[in-house]
């Protein structure tokens, strides 16, 4: 055999190192649901700045036509973050339809629907993305080399050729892995995909999401890495470690982070179930409602840092790890912010999980319910200091007339109420913030060169109460929990039934003080806020003097580029563009219909556009829509 030279060994070294590097995007382009794989939702683009936002008009405007049945649609939520690469746009629709345009028209290139089935009872309908792989051993110009990948509400992880919307043969069974195999006993509608599943070394990442509080033992949310060429699985973990315990999820509903130069995954997971009674899953339940890091080769977990212990509240992980470069003590130090739904948000090495920042464990109250285990304490950061309240006396009581601030006030004295942490219990607690507070699944932004991170927060407390099982059957049975507002859930298996409402009026306002919604910048050069303002209005709040400054419940999170901070999210159907430095708002536009999405932002044609999905949102009984709406300047 013949010997190699030192430089022909690095030569072939060189090759095979070429051979399997990923083609890089364009500046111009927004490759991924949070614009990269680090969920930054950054892009350094400077057409649109402070100085010519005002100008910025619709440049374009797609209908998707997406028709849903009136069971389907009262769940129903047009939530999707287009990507753009190579020149195209990819998004899907609330049903799992992926739609490729032209982003400098909207014309449509092609369109593919899943055909998912309709008569499934669909715990969630809604889709926030698509992500996208290419072959690099597929020459330029061939089938599939680029793949669009969408998982959908009925479990299927489905790969698409770029170009035509055709299905990739070669992937799974004709272009489709079913998700439901190797998972055990799955539900209809109740174990489903909803976010766009991560990519990094040629593999998908993907999770789940699972149907919340119907009983203790559901689905396991296991996370799984597929080949992204054969769709063969090549790794699963369970973030679940007892396996005889009488639970189920801790899943990673919300979009997976993922460090390509550290071949790490970043899984954000979720309570256990079920959500709001633990007796039958004692301890802490490490990696539920936790950041746990693993080995993208092999799954393997490096390490978890939890944000909550033995979780009582429905407190998951709700959105994306944010991955960020901070300046610490004159250095930076590559992170992990986690921002959570208390409003806390904690920022841990990245290679190692340790907290950056101080996190104390503090005393928080103790369960009064029988068979109830609660942790003695809960972990709080010291930097940054919660974006939202954390605390409701009678005393605090809010209402525009003296009348709705008696019945506010008497309300909250009726509850057990002791500050964030406070358990459920039989009588009724006050969760503040409530399930949906704090920072949801918009997730946080980041801008890199001011060393700004911007959250969007939710800021009304819940009602929550334990109903004794044969008193809240006896109530089922009669109808009765029909007839009330609020959600009713019948955690089968254990000896109580779940009732939790926002704590609002009789006439529908919160009985916390407004702002009901915000928009936070930290300074992490500075350590301090940067700003904090309300977000949006209520609509149906009109009669209340100066409703338009109190604030909205909002889901979508913000998009940061050129100085702007661009965020819609709330219930009042605008999209707005902030001043990154002041939070001044410099622009707003009024859309077709409540957008619950986040915008992105890329170069077409040689404009700058800003793309927001404008479809309302079932749930929030903000009216529907189809549209997907391109601003740039005039």
């Amino acid at each position: 055999m013949k010997r190699l030279t030192p430089a022909c060994l690095l030569f072939l070294m060189l090759c095979a190192c070429s051979s399997t590097k990923r083609p890089a995007e364009r500046e111009g382009d927004w490759g991924a649901y949070g614009h990269d794989g680090k969920g930054t939702r950054y892009s350094a683009l400077r057409n649109i700045t402070p100085g010519n936002v005002a100008r910025l008009a619709p440049a374009w405007v797609y209908h998707t036509h997406e028709k849903l049945d009136d069971e389907m649609a009262e769940k129903s939520a047009f939530e999707a973050t287009p990507i753009v690469v190579d020149g195209s746009m990819y998004f899907s629709t609330p049903s799992g339809r992926v739609i490729s345009l032209d982003p400098a028209t909207g014309t449509e290139h092609w369109a593919f629907d899943p055909h998912i089935n309709r008569s499934e009872d669909f715990s969630e309908v809604t889709s926030r993305g698509v992500s996208t792989w290419v072959d690099t051993r597929i020459p330029a110009g061939k089938p599939c080399r680029r793949r669009i990948l969408v998982a959908t509400i009925d479990a299927r992880l489905i790969a698409l050729d770029s170009a035509t919307g055709a299905l990739c043969a070669d992937f799974g069974n004709g272009g489709t892995v079913d998700l439901t195999k190797g998972i055990g006993r799955t539900r209809p509608g109740e174990y489903q995909v909803t976010s766009p599943p991560a990519v990094i070394d040629d593999l998908i990442v993907v999770g789940s999401a699972i149907g919340d509080n119907g009983a203790a033992v559901l689905e396991r949310g296991v996370v799984r890495a597929f080949d992204a060429r054969r769709g063969m699985l090549r790794w699963s973990w369970d973030p679940i470690r007892d396996a005889a315990m009488a639970t189920g999820a801790a899943n990673a509903w919300a979009p997976i982070s993922v460090d390509a130069e550290r071949h790490l995954v970043f899984v954000p997971t979720s309570s256990p179930s079920p959500d709001y009674y633990g007796g039958l899953r004692p301890g802490l339940n490490a990696d539920s409602d936790s950041v746990v890091a693993l080995r993208s080769s092999t799954g393997q977990r490096v390490w978890g840092f939890q944000v909550v212990h033995h979780d009582l509240w429905d407190y998951d992980v709700a959105s994306q790890p944010l991955l960020i470069d901070v300046p610490i003590d004159g250095r930076m130090r590559a992170a992990v912010a986690i921002g959570t739904k208390m409003g806390n948000i904690f920022v841990v090495d990245r290679d190692t999980g340790t907290p950056l920042f101080p996190v104390e464990e503090r005393a928080v109250p103790r369960s009064e319910v029988e068979g109830e285990e609660a942790a003695e304490t809960q972990p709080f950061p010291t930097f940054p200091p919660p974006l939202v309240p954390q605390r409701l006396s009678p005393d605090d009581a809010w209402g525009p007339t003296a009348a709705d601030r008696q019945t506010c006030h008497d309300k909250i004295a009726s509850l057990r109420s002791e500050g964030i942490f406070t358990p459920p219990s039989v009588r009724g607690t006050i969760a503040i913030p409530g399930n949906v507070g704090g920072i949801n699944w918009g997730g946080m932004a980041w801008d890199p060169e001011r060393h700004l991170l911007v959250a969007a927060t939710n800021r009304i407390p819940f009602q929550v109460q334990l109903i004794p099982r044969a008193e809240y059957d006896a109530r089922r049975s009669a109808g009765a929990n029909s007839r009330v507002i609020g959600d009713f859930a019948r955690m089968s298996g254990t000896p109580f039934g779940l009732y939790r409402a926002p704590l609002f009026s009789p006439k529908g306002i919160p009985c916390s003080a407004p702002p009901w919604g915000g928009l936070t910048a930290i300074d992490f050069s500075a350590k301090k806020i940067a700003w904090d303002i309300p977000l949006g209005f209520i609509p149906s709040l009109s009669a209340i003097p100066g409703f338009e400054k109190l604030g909205s419940f909002n889901l979508g999170g913000a998009m940061i580029s050129g100085g702007l901070v661009f965020i819609a999210a709330t219930m009042d159907a605008h999209l707005r563009a902030f001043d990154i430095q002041t939070g001044r708002e410099l622009w707003s536009a009024e859309l077709p219909a409540a957008a619950q999405a986040n915008p992105m932002t890329y170069t077409a044609g040689g404009r700058q556009f800003v793309v927001i999905a404008a479809g309302g949102h079932g749930k929030l009984h903000t009216p529907l829509n189809d549209t997907l709406v391109a601003f740039a300047v005039k």
